[in-house]
């Protein structure tokens, strides 16, 4: 074996081993949580020499080693320990190890997250990414995919979901598994029942390995095999490395906690660095007692001066921290044709479709996918009919139901420049995905710096009518407006759905693309209205702007004899009805955006009514209209009249089946004439 390479194995273990004697020694300074790699120095080493500089890696909190192996230095890995301002990965914003890289020369990492398992899925959008560089847009590349892991985080679900379609589609990911038997207090026995290994065998197609993870010498050659073979093949494979669990779990969940005294000293017995020394000796290959020793003690004087100096380096300014919730759109303005002359008026669903397909011929670098979307049907409302024919399997297809899988691929789809539009089949069905929208895509843009913002479109289909019953008929856009980092559009017409597509399409940061199943097609009584003049191919609506829909008589209003509704979705409609029971007295609003939203121009237009009312199709209980209604009355106090009411559906934990039931659950249009009707004799 190559002596150099040895030579640097050592020299990184004894600094990876170092680092977190120095860590522990300066508890007091080191007070945010980390955990160390002692006991893995050698599987990740061995991983990390191997990788280039267009490769992609997902390591996860405890791989300090494989960062090192990588290129990265024990500057930058102090930077964020301590969450320094020059913190390299997220300016101070994240925990030790939760790295984010584009450097030119070091393979690249995507941002990463303390949710074990969790960057399974992102990280296999980024080999699923690669792969249609290579097949659609005529890329040349062998690059790869590592995604770390320990050996608990394997029981995650989503990891499966991660396995099943890097399987089925044979993309380049490595999964290394590093099983050190423990879960925090958790061991093997008492939480699976399989290791790694013995697991992916159900899964077809993916390759794998079990190595010796505490032997750098087999780890290494080993790992050169198999990355080898991948980027050849660039079929995916799990790797399953034992190693040793040295240090605590985290700085916080400490060894004495949880663990035998005598267990861990067996642990410590094989370290992997002492292991390594003494394979050499034994192999007749020795290095020397004397450079041994020189070595330690150079790094640790040097890692001593570095630490004391980084502790005098500046925390982030407090001016900062709304940095990077958001990258910069290039939309400010409307622009296009919303009537044009000659053009037919089309159903919301065609809007959609004509966007698409649109977005899709100037843009090889969009893909559409999810449940039933495929040439087939064309998805379960036809909202895709045609495009599978028109662009093909590979960028318009089924997937399976794995719901944390459309949307979490999209981190890494992104990552590599690539701009997915993905569907969930309906809103009810977006629960399983919370996970990776939270977790992974509402976090990247500002856990990175600004480095990872996830351009990504999710469609859902969402809303009631015609007896969908409980599981197909629901409203969440409370809870997506209450996670911050994502936009939530949620347009009532064709050609404000067709603006605000273009807009959702071309902003770097994820849009959730909320879609009425009952506006479709106006089919519901009273929605006829959504059905507009089609706009021109390069008409955009900014997110965020509002649009007044109805206008009260201007002397009414300076009479203080009118009031103000604010609403989005099928909420238009029924607003609609309602006013013409109260002639020039009603000014309507609609939304068009739920998050971003321009409160100002809300302000101001409740400011010169007086009385105002939100309106929606959500139980109304913690809603976001009742929170809209909280942030417009704390800003327009003193010029009201009465209290911005908040008004939607019924306070059930589903929305029932029968019709008559759902009649009765539901907001109309006679309820909220009831409303007005109070507001204007308040």
């Amino acid at each position: 074996m190559d002596q150099n390479i040895l030579i640097k194995a050592i020299e990184d273990m004894y600094t990876a081993r170092i680092l977190a004697e120095l860590y522990e020694r300066e508890k007091s300074t080191t007070r945010y949580v980390h955990s160390t790699s002692r006991g893995h120095e050698a599987i990740q080493l061995a991983t990390a020499y191997h990788l280039k500089n267009d490769d992609w890696v997902s390591p996860y909190y405890r791989d300090d080693s494989m960062m090192l192996g990588m290129g990265f230095t024990p500057r930058d890995l102090m930077l964020q320990l301590l969450a320094k301002a020059d913190d390299p990965f997220s300016a101070g914003r994240s925990y030790y190890c939760h790295p984010s890289s584009k450097l030119p020369h070091l393979p690249k990492i995507i941002h990463q997250s303390s949710a074990t398992g969790m960057q399974a899925i992102p990280s296999t959008g980024v080999a699923q990414g690669i792969k249609y560089r290579k097949e659609v847009l005529g890329e040349t590349s062998d690059s790869i995919v590592v995604c770390s892991m320990g050996d608990n985080s394997v029981t995650e679900g989503e990891v499966s979901e991660a396995w099943q379609f890097a399987a089925l589609h044979q993309l380049p990911i490595l999964f290394l598994v590093q099983d050190n038997g423990w879960g925090i207090s958790v061991t093997a026995e008492e939480a699976r029942t399989a290791d790694a290994y013995d697991f992916a065998e159900g899964f077809t197609g993916l390759n794998r390995y079990r190595i010796n993870g505490k032997d750098f010498i087999e780890s290494y050659e080993k790992m050169g095999e198999i990355i080898q073979n991948m980027r050849t093949s660039g079929k995916p494979c799990v790797v399953c490395a034992k190693t040793v669990l040295i240090g605590h779990h985290t700085s916080g969940v400490r060894t004495e906690f949880y663990r035998d005294v005598e267990e861990h000293e067996l642990h410590r017995k094989e370290d992997p660095l002492d292991q390594l020394i003494k394979k050499l000796k034994e192999a007749g290959n020795p290095i020397s007692a004397e450079t041994l020793s020189s070595t330690e003690n150079r790094l640790r004087k040097e890692f001593d001066n570095l630490f004391e100096e980084i502790k005098l380096m500046p925390d982030p300014s407090p001016e900062n921290v709304e940095d990077y919730i958001f990258a910069p759109s290039s939309i400010q303005e409307e622009t296009g044709t919303r009537e044009p002359i000659s053009a037919d008026k089309i159903p919301m669903v065609d809007a959609g479709i004509h966007a698409i397909e649109e977005i899709m011929r100037k843009h090889p670098e969009a893909l559409l996918y999810g449940q039933d979307v495929g040439e087939r049907i064309g998805g379960v409302f036809r909202e895709a009919v045609t495009l599978g024919k028109k662009f093909g399997k590979k960028r318009i297809f089924n997937t399976a139901i794995q719901e944390a899988y459309i949307v979490g691929s999209t981190v890494g789809m992104s990552a590599v420049g690539l701009k997915p539009i993905v569907e969930i089949q309906f809103a009810d069905y977006l629960y399983p995905a919370i996970n990776q929208l939270v977790t992974e895509i509402s976090k990247s843009c500002y856990l990175s710096a600004g480095k990872y913002p996830v351009q990504t479109l999710i469609r859902v289909p969402i809303g009631a009518y015609g007896g969908g019953g409980p599981y197909h008929s629901g409203s969440v856009e409370s809870m997506l407006c209450n996670i911050k980092g994502i936009k939530v559009v949620y347009p009532s017409n064709a050609a404000d759905y067709k603006g605000l597509m273009k807009a959702a399409f071309y902003d770097p940061n994820p849009v959730v693309f909320l879609e009425h199943k009952g506006l479709y097609w106006s089919k519901v009584p009273g929605t006829e209205g959504a059905k507009r003049k089609e706009p021109s191919e390069d008409y955009i609506i900014p997110l965020g702007q509002p649009l007044i829909i109805l206008n009260a008589l201007e002397e009414a209003i300076q009479n203080k004899n009118t009031v103000c509704i604010i609403t989005y979705g099928m909420g238009v409609y029924w607003c609609l009805e309602a006013a013409k029971n109260f002639p020039d007295l009603v000014e309507i609003i609609d939304l068009r955006t739920l998050s971003p939203i321009d409160l100002d121009f809300l302000i101001e237009r409740i400011k010169s009514h007086g009385r105002a009312m939100i309106v929606s199709e959500e139980s109304i209980n913690n809603s976001y209209s009742q929170a809209l209604a909280q942030q417009l009355t704390e800003k327009s106090f003193s010029y009201l009249d009465a209290p911005i009411m908040a008004y939607g559906s019924k306070n059930t934990p589903a929305i029932p089946i029968n019709l008559i039931l759902e009649k009765e659950y539901l907001l109309n249009a006679e309820k909220v004439a009831d409303k007005i009707k109070l507001l204007l004799e308040n």
